[in-house]
């Protein structure tokens, strides 16, 4: 690959890291600084675009199904790309972030895909940035195999699972790398590195480089990573369409897009993924000013509600209408010390898990290795020897766009039990996450920045229609930071009460907490002396 082209370069604004230089070379920054030059100016406008849509929303506009791409959704003809090798068969995937111990675990796991995940699942300090893409880059040499200083061994199996990465989403930047005085988009640093150290190898090795895109909004997002694919894979002299990736439909605007994201990735499309903590975050940032859109507690919005029915089914059929696999949500539990409630949280997992299987999806996600059988088992009695259910149509299934908003008919206010839940995992994964560590287990789930999101602005939603009073959420923060500070003396009780009334108790409702609470707490740069 040539960068002779370029008048500017990234620059890397961190302290160097141990084996850091074998990721950050000048070959692989020139890489991404060709990426960031084609497509910044493309992605800025498009976040302008998000905040347009989202006043135009807030102010009445209804949300529908696009008129202007009818054509694509009633064209027959047309067909996303086969699936790739190692791609065939889904129905058991693991999720969790690239650290090397996570990294084994997950490759051995028994799954047949590993999500590495950059975004949600990694709190994005430097060195989690950039020791994930060592993990990647050492297991896919086959040499990550560890031993830990208490004398446990960490080894790879010969049959391990397909690696699809996670990068970050198109809202965040990556304020250690700089290009022509801006910080890197986030998702074309964590995209390109690995692509640029890993697309061949894996080609190589009878793979491929994969990928799921995370909080996408509509068809012109999905549109520029086609277009970034594209490029990449022609600097690098990879084949066009050797790339794949599966979209999480998690925002409600993408919902009402499936089709039209499909089409546009056609040629580098493994189908879509329903990502439900998500999903509700997205609904309530996007109608939580409304009365008809309030949510009670979180746990009592199941995947069996009118509206998320609507929205799995509705996936499940866009993606075997168009060939491609539909693939089913997390099952967050872990494993604990008591045998009785490890029996009854797989038991839950297995209903969850046989209701997408009977709905049609062709696999599932889970978050820790001992819940591999249990997913493994609900899909072989559904699929049996075939490799998915792409063959199942779903042509009984009709969603229309008042289906997919159908909130009213579970709405209703909170309980005690449901604040004090909120505020008490938001604070206890912002602490983790300010330490960072982005996967926490909290009460026997492994939980993740969505769950922060949705606890959050649940909290927000229902000050705002008053049914709940501040002062009351004020005292349970305090009861929560004590108890906190009592559990874990190192937690910064203060930045996390500032961070909690920033993200969910002011006037005005934070898209995330994530780029605030980045730039704040996790951006590390040398200190410059005269």
């Amino acid at each position: 690959m040539s960068t002779t082209a370029l008048t500017r370069q990234v620059r890397v604004l961190a302290t160097p890291g141990h084996r850091h230089e074998e990721i950050l070379t000048p070959a692989a920054l020139g890489f991404v600084a060709r990426l960031t030059a084609a497509f910044e100016q493309r992605r800025r406008d498009l976040m302008q675009e998000r905040r347009r849509q989202a006043l135009r929303l807030a102010a009445g506009s209804p949300l529908d199904f696009p008129l202007v791409t009818s054509a694509v959704r009633a064209d027959p003809g047309w067909r996303v790309a086969p699936p790739a090798p190692g791609l065939t068969d889904r129905r058991v995937e693991i999720t969790g972030p690239p650290d090397r111990r996570m990294t084994v675990n997950a490759l051995n796991s028994g799954a047949e895909v590993w999500m590495a995940d950059f975004e949600d699942a990694t709190a994005p300090t430097w060195e989690n940035v950039i020791g994930g893409q060592l993990s990647l880059l050492d297991a896919i040499e086959r040499r990550i195999d560890f031993t830990t200083p208490g004398g446990k061994e960490y080894r790879l199996r010969d049959q391990v699972a397909t690696i699809m990465v996670r990068p970050r989403g198109w809202h965040l930047d990556e304020e250690h790398l700089e290009y022509d005085g801006r910080p890197v988009p986030a998702a074309l640093v964590d995209f390109g590195l690995y692509f640029f150290h890993c697309a061949q190898r894996q080609i190589d090795a009878g793979s491929g480089p994969y990928f799921y895109l995370p909080k996408l909004e509509n068809r012109y997002e999905a549109r520029l990573w086609n277009d970034v694919f594209v490029l990449a894979q022609e600097l690098l002299g990879i084949p066009r369409g050797t790339v794949r990736a599966t979209v999480l439909i998690e925002t409600i605007t993408a919902a009402f897009e499936m089709e039209e994201i499909l089409h546009e990735l056609r040629e580098h499309s493994a189908g879509l993924n329903a990502g439900r903590w998500d999903y509700l975050f997205s609904l309530i940032k996007t109608f939580g000013h409304r009365t008809d859109f309030l949510l009670p507690d979180r746990a009592k919005v199941t995947m069996t509600a009118p509206f998320m029915r609507a929205y799995t089914e509705l996936l499940v059929r866009t993606c075997h209408k168009r060939g491609t696999h539909a693939i089913g949500g997390m099952a967050a539990q872990v494993p604990g010390k008591d045998p009785a409630a490890d029996q009854a949280a797989s038991a839950k997992v297995r209903l969850d898990k046989e209701r997408e299987a009977e709905d049609g999806f062709d696999g599932s996600w889970v978050a820790h290795p001992a819940l591999v059988p249990v997913c493994r088992g609900v899909f072989d009695a559904v699929l049996g020897d075939r490799p998915n259910q792409l063959d199942r149509t779903r042509d009984d299934v009709d969603v229309a766009p008042a289906d997919l908003l159908s909130v009213r008919r579970i709405s209703g206010p909170p309980t005690v039990d449901g604040v004090r839940t909120n505020v008490s995992v938001a604070l206890r994964y912002y602490a983790a996450w300010l330490r960072g560590q982005g996967a926490v287990a909290i009460d026997g789930l492994m939980e993740d920045a969505a769950t922060a999101e949705i606890a959050r602005v649940q909290i927000w939603q229902w000050l705002r229609h008053r049914v709940i009073r501040r002062e009351v959420v004020e005292e349970i923060v305090e009861e929560e930071l004590v108890a906190l500070g009592a559990e874990y003396p190192w937690a910064p009780v203060d930045d996390l009460r500032a961070l909690f009334e920033r993200t969910a108790l002011s006037g005005e409702l934070p898209q995330f907490f994530t780029p605030d609470a980045y730039t704040r707490h996790l951006v590390r740069r040398p200190r410059v002396t005269a």
